[in-house]
């Protein structure tokens, strides 16, 4: 008797101290963080690295014990948005979060739905942080926008002046997509390649973005016959399908874009013809990852199932979000205050080895800091895998 008295009482302690560690858990109010993005159709894949590697870093935040901002401990909630690409998508999911009372949002990922969330974001003092280009986003009066990556006005020079350089390409030919983004960033590598005394043979063949056949698209293009091809701000699902077409058309020549990639994309839809492809990559090499970049590799990779390198990049936003609110705590309710903060902030970045430094850059592109500071890294395709081709700064 006396047995299962004492038995009855230590499952009541059990449980007792389970309802107080519940308990504890639950003490740590919630700080929600937004993602409006397009996670759906032939761009898919930008916005879902994005909200994968929010995801990944919040649940490993909420494993630990939560992010302390000032006197308050949080457990940190990711709040998703499929914007479809649509920028009236994207609209509703900014007005989604302002009801929310989210005050940082992740994205979007083109230029068409970060300019047209731009009103509802300052009217509702939220700060967004695009994966899209447009220097109007970024530049005064404009100050609710961080770009969250390196932008093709960036990276397209970079890569052409290695190609120039390094390889001898002396022509270049332009191709994009018949939309707003892959337009204006083609205007931009067009610019780019004038400046650096490359010579543009052709440079207004588009496509629709549901083309399946890109024979006669590329036909043309490739009478020119140009040392380079730039593929400008082209999709994920369109890469290979154009890749391939090029190839087979007999193309030898150089094949880059400025948008990020994902290679088991190109790896189904284009294998060997995909060797020697360059775009951006993430912004981490196996050089410089440090041990936490390697750990939050892991965590998403055991959460999803795969692993996409543009996430080398995403995993900063978060980052840079809750960091800027660490080091003025003010800046939980009052964008004006996070606003405040950026030109001088500075705090030690987890995912690079050495000295590496999270800040605010874009003063030579903007006039102002609004972009966060990532290593410019550049990637070829190969085998199956992105292999670093070069790695760079921007200020």
């Amino acid at each position: 008797m006396k047995r299962r008295t004492a038995m009855k009482s230590a499952v009541a302690a059990i449980a007792l101290s389970a309802i107080g560690a519940s308990a504890a858990w639950a003490e740590n109010p919630t700080l929600k963080i937004g993602f409006v993005g397009v996670t759906s159709g032939p761009a898919a894949a930008w916005g879902i690295s994005n909200q994968r590697s929010m995801e990944t870093r919040a649940a490993w935040i909420n494993e630990t014990g939560g992010y302390t901002i000032g006197d308050t401990t949080y457990d940190i909630e990711i709040v998703s948005f499929d914007d479809q690409k649509d920028p009236k998508r994207a609209i509703a999911g900014m007005e989604k979060m302002a009801q929310e009372g989210i005050h940082y949002v992740v994205g979007p990922n083109v230029d068409d739905g970060a300019a047209a969330v731009r009103p509802v974001a300052e009217a509702n003092g939220i700060m967004y942080f695009p994966y899209a280009f447009p220097k109007e986003l970024y530049t005064a009066p404009a100050s609710n926008a961080v770009l969250g990556m390196v932008a093709n006005y960036q990276s397209g020079p970079a890569i052409y002046k290695y190609l120039r350089d390094e390889k001898g390409v002396k022509t270049v030919a332009f191709v994009a997509a018949n939309e707003s983004d892959p337009l204006s960033q083609r205007d931009g590598g067009i610019e780019a390649a004038n400046a650096l005394g490359l010579e543009v043979v052709s440079d207004n063949v588009t496509y629709q973005v549901d083309t399946t056949d890109f024979t006669p698209v590329l036909t043309p293009v490739m009478r020119t016959m140009p040392d380079l091809l730039v593929l400008s701000g082209v999709s994920p699902a369109n890469a290979p399908q154009l890749i391939r077409s090029a190839r087979e058309l007999g193309f030898q020549g150089f094949i880059s874009t400025e948008t990020a990639q994902d290679a088991q994309v190109l790896r189904e839809g284009a294998g060997d013809l995909a060797n020697g492809f360059i775009s951006v990559g993430g912004a981490s090499t196996p050089e410089l990852a440090s041990d936490a970049m390697k750990e939050f590799v892991d965590r998403y990779t055991k959460m999803f199932g795969e692993y996409n390198d543009e996430s080398n990049t995403k995993v900063y936003a978060l980052e840079y979000i809750l960091e800027t609110l660490k080091a003025n705590p003010a800046g939980i309710d009052d964008v004006k205050a996070f606003q405040a903060t950026m030109d001088a902030f500075e705090a030690p970045n987890p995912y690079m080895k050495g000295d590496a430094k999270l800040r605010y850059v874009g003063s030579t592109s903007f006039g102002q800091k609004r972009q966060v500071a990532v290593p410019l890294v550049v990637n070829v395709y190969q085998d199956g895998a992105f292999e670093t081709l070069f790695v760079a700064e921007v200020d």
